[in-house]
């Protein structure tokens, strides 16, 4: 749990049990390891039409559907032209 203290106030990626990969601002967590992001777009993936970013702004994920959590480097981040970019969306965990 004192890992993700590192995070705060970092740009991260979340990538969640559904597939989805969020990326923003690391604003908070709690002892259930639920994450609070500020500033937060999710990414979508596709092999047509590159990668979109969809806006959600201050976002709340629930601890449990956290796979990966990781730091984004702002420089290379912004450097990616991301709609050059195509992939298949990752597939939901089951269980």
């Amino acid at each position: 749990m004192a890992s993700l203290q590192g995070y705060v106030d970092h740009r991260v990626l979340l990538i969640l049990q559904d597939g989805r990969a969020i990326v923003g601002v690391m604003a908070g967590f709690d002892q259930k390891s639920n994450v609070v992001l500020s500033d937060s777009k999710e990414r979508v993936y596709s092999l047509e039409d590159g990668v979109e970013e969809i806006p959600l702004g201050l976002y709340l994920v629930k601890g449990d559907q956290i796979v990966l959590i990781g730091e984004l480097d702002d420089a290379l981040d912004q450097a990616v032209d991301l709609s050059t970019i195509r992939a298949e969306p990752l597939p939901a965990i089951h269980y």
